[in-house]
């Protein structure tokens, strides 16, 4: 069951970093000084990439935690 373990190793790195990507497009439209119309459409723009690597993070810690269980 390695194979398992390394893929949702890859998974969740994959999640984590849209997470990151997220939280960077967030700050750097917050510090842009967006008038409040602006910052909304930047975070509702960010928001799927933010929840996608939420659910990418969780789906590959649950495989390492599977696959480590049956290893």
């Amino acid at each position: 069951m390695e194979w398992l373990i390394w893929t949702g190793t890859l998974v969740s790195l994959i999640g984590l970093t849209s997470l990151f990507w997220s939280i960077i497009k967030v700050a750097q439209a917050k510090r842009a000084q967006l008038d409040d119309a602006a910052l909304r459409e930047a975070i509702r723009r960010a928001m799927p990439f933010n929840m996608g690597g939420l659910a990418l993070s969780v789906l590959g810690l649950m495989a390492v935690m599977v696959g480590i269980s049956l290893g």
